[in-house]
Formats: structure tokens, sequence, C-alpha cells
């Protein structure tokens, strides 16, 4: 049943693009509406600078290389949520990576993902993006996770965060110095990294990205699209995975929620990652 809904699905969209709706996701490439001198720059420097340390013409084949860092008790959607997004934008290839390959049990103890390659098999990464979820302690206490995030960091043209995957790279030694941004219920542990607490859905200091909680991966993930490719690109991803909230209620940020959905809220979430530990 799954299989013929799948493929019902992609029927659907071979046809649309076929007469003419989909035009807008097939011609992404073609053009790139004119943009400020300095981003054009920056683009052609990224692009110049992955092919640079790419080994050999099938390397270079690859494109852009985006590792995802999977552990124990991972927050799903912060590593879904980029995911979505940047699978799809040409040239890029996005890998699960964990400390060893196989699956792993998110924060809810209910839902599991698979990590494709280990980190010794994982050398270097054009992109590499850490979430946050139950496990930050732990992966934050892991030295063997730390020292290959500083690996792969020294060579990456964007190391980036999601929720409190910022912690891990404080821990890793990379936020010192820089703004950032986190969770909302986490953001004073910036300060012991190093880092300073930032507002916003992402804040980006140099090549570091930082995001918020769980859902701002997303908004993330589409600011790196347009870096690694152009803003029409990243548009188009937007339309494709249709994102456009509209959310019934007002209260995604502690300051609007007030203290009594606050502490709720900290329940829920610890509930939930009780269940999974």
């Amino acid at each position: 049943m799954a299989k013929d809904v799948d493929r019902g699905r992609r029927k659907l969209l071979r046809t649309a693009a076929a007469s003419g709706l989909g035009a807008g996701l097939l011609t992404v490439g073609a053009a790139a509406p004119a943009r400020a001198e300095g981003e054009v720059a920056r683009a052609e420097a990224a692009r110049a600078e992955a092919a640079e340390r790419a080994d050999g013409a099938g390397a270079r084949d690859a494109g852009v290389r985006v590792a995802v860092l999977l552990y124990d008790r991972v927050t799903a959607l912060d590593a879904i949520g980029p995911y979505e997004v940047l699978c799809r934008v040409p040239g890029v290839t996005v890998t699960m990576v964990a400390e060893k390959a196989g699956p792993l049990l998110t924060d809810t103890g209910e839902l599991g993902l698979v990590a494709e390659r280990s980190l010794d098999s994982v050398e270097r990464a054009d992109v590499l993006l850490v979430p946050g979820g139950g496990g930050t302690a732990a992966t934050m206490a892991n030295p063997a996770v730390l020292e290959w995030i500083r690996r792969i960091h020294r060579g990456s043209l964007w190391t980036t965060s999601v929720c409190t995957g910022s912690l891990i790279l404080g821990a890793a030694g990379l936020l010192r110095g820089r703004p950032a941004t986190t969770h909302w219920a986490s953001r004073s542990y910036l300060a012991d990294a190093g880092a300073t607490y930032t507002p916003g859905r992402f804040v980006e200091s140099g090549k570091i990205i930082t995001a918020a909680g769980v859902s701002a991966g997303i908004d993330m993930g589409l600011h790196l699209a347009a870096r690694l490719s152009d803003e029409r690109t990243a548009q188009a991803m937007q339309l494709a995975v249709e994102y456009d909230p509209d959310p019934p209620f007002d209260a995604g940020t502690p300051e609007k929620a007030g203290p009594e959905l606050r502490q709720l809220a900290l329940e829920l979430l610890a509930a939930a990652d009780m269940s999974g530990s």
C-alpha cells in the first residue's frame, strides 16, 4: 500500500511538471535573479572552495556534501527539517552520520532514524549539521564525537546546528566569542561555551550558523540552501515543502507564551524525553 501511495505521488508530481504547474521547480537553476555583488561573490567562493577540496573528478561530481550528526535521543525534526530542504537542492548530497552506522532512537523512544555512515568513515564534509535533543549532554561529553566535529569544522564551508546542537558545538570549542542561538530553555548555557545569546530564528557568525529550537531548523535550511545555490532555488524549495507557517496560536516564543505555558511546555518535553530514556 505504501509503495502504491509513493508511486502515485511521484506520478502526480511528474504530471504537474509536464503540464507546466511545476515549471518553476524545473527551471530554478536556469537563470538566477540579479543579486547583490557581495552575495554572488560569496556563493561563487563557496562553490570554488568545495570543488578545490574535492578529491578527483568523482568527488567533484558529488557536489556539496552535507553531514548530519545523529546520536541517541536526538530530536527528529532538528535533523529532518533541514534535511527535507537541503536534500533536493541540485548538487547537494545529505548523509546521516553517527558514531556507529545503523538505527538510533530519537528522544521520544518511539521513532528511529538510520545513520548511513560512521564517524570514522567520514573524513570531510562541506556542511556539518548538528541537531539537538535529549542526548545533548551525553554527546557534549563524548570526546570522540567532539574531536570529529572539530576535524570536520576545519575543512567545512559551513558548520551549523539546530536547537541544543549549538551546545554541542560549544563543547567542541567552536562558539567562543561568537553570537549564537539555541532552544529557548537552554539560552543560559551558551555562556558556558563562551558564546553570547543572540535572538533570532538563526544566527550567522562567520561560517557558523546556529538555529533556535526545533522548527527553526527549517528556516536555517532555507537560508543555507540559498548560500549553497541561489535565492531562487531556496525559494523554490520553500514552495516545494510548502513552508508557509500560519499557526493557530501565537505562543511560539517564551516571551509570547508567558510563564504558565513555559512551565507546561517544559513538563511536556521532559515527560516525552523520559519515555524514551
